[in-house]
């Protein structure tokens, strides 16, 4: 059931102030600080000398450049199912709390929500304890578009991708393009999720009234014969969690293409990139998208501060290239 929660969006770049205390005078430092931490690994200084994330006109407002996934806050992994279980156990609702205000230490002022478990109680929760940031929704196939307006007033919805998959499948964006009409009565900005670069140029091409586009970089819902296609005769044994590494290039080519604004997501191909590849990720990424483009990363800092490590890096990246 959502909750109702009143508020008034504005985020300053710096709300936890450079020394990385949030609204509520706790310290934001103890985030990752486990016990399962790796040993010998010291815990990191963490609220100093905190980059903030450069930004991108969205609408009528600034927002960061890196949007907070929510995958990792709820379990999805998308990688196997004791990955997704180990990150639903350690996210508990302090944890989830205490990422969005790392996160926002670091300038990243908006998240890509999503309307299940209890990301409504945790979302209040975080609002009530001062916390803002602007939500770029994802709405799935049982959520109510007017009932997410009513009571999150987020920035802008976009259908997800799994949804809008099957209907490009099935012969039915119709049903997608009478969805983005109402949501575009209801005063908020219109967006449609995909992971297929064929349904961004359809969009396009028939002119829809959209304002973005959300697209995973990687085209993890091919049909078996299509991956039966591009691995010549080959299936393998998880074809929902296909990741080809020359599938990014096809869905930055897309985007580049559109004038409006795209997030590109799993750049990270949902952890499989090795660790020194990250940097390589994100660079390519940003250097493969608009200005005005953005990405979505979730987060998952158990064993490392994965939010300072990114916003360093996003922040080198579009600050000293």
């Amino acid at each position: 059931m959502l909750m109702h929660v009143e508020y008034t969006p504005g985020i300053p770049a710096n709300q936890c102030g450079r020394d990385g205390r949030r609204p509520d005078g706790r310290n934001v430092e103890d985030i990752g600080r486990s016990t399962e931490a790796k040993p010998g690994t010291p815990p990191a200084e963490w609220g100093k000398d905190m980059v903030q994330v450069p930004t991108m006109k969205f609408g009528g407002v600034e927002i960061s450049r890196m949007v907070l996934g929510v995958n990792p806050l709820y379990g999805f992994a998308h990688y196997n199912q004791n990955f997704g279980s180990s990150m639903a156990e350690w996210y508990t609702p302090d944890k989830v709390v205490e990422v969005l205000y790392r996160a926002q230490c670091y300038g990243i002022n908006a998240f890509n929500y999503v309307n299940v478990k209890r990301a409504p109680e945790d979302w209040a929760r975080f609002l009530a304890e001062g916390g803002k940031m602007h939500l770029i929704a994802q709405v799935a196939a049982p959520d109510d578009a007017a009932q997410l307006v009513k009571n999150l007033k987020p920035l802008a919805l976009h259908r997800q991708g799994e949804v809008v998959d099957i209907c490009f499948r099935d012969r039915t964006m119709g049903t997608v393009h009478e969805w983005c009409k109402q949501v575009r009565d209801m005063g908020v900005m219109v967006g449609v999720g995909t992971h297929k670069p064929e349904v961004i140029d359809l969009v396009e091409s028939q002119g829809w009234d959209v304002d973005f586009y959300a697209g995973c970089v990687y085209n993890r819902t091919r049909s078996p014969e299509e991956i039966k296609q591009v691995l010549n005769g080959e299936i393998i044994e998880m074809p929902g969690e296909l990741y080809l590494q020359s599938d990014p290039a096809r869905m930055y080519k897309v985007m580049r293409h559109t004038t409006k604004p795209c997030f590109a997501f799993k750049i990270l191909a949902a952890g499989r990139i090795a660790y020194k590849g990250i940097e390589g990720a994100f660079r390519a990424a940003f250097q493969s998208i608009k200005p005005n483009d953005g990405v979505f990363v979730g987060m998952y800092p158990r064993i490392k501060d994965e939010v300072k490590e990114n916003a360093e890096i996003v922040h080198r990246i579009l600050t000293l290239s």
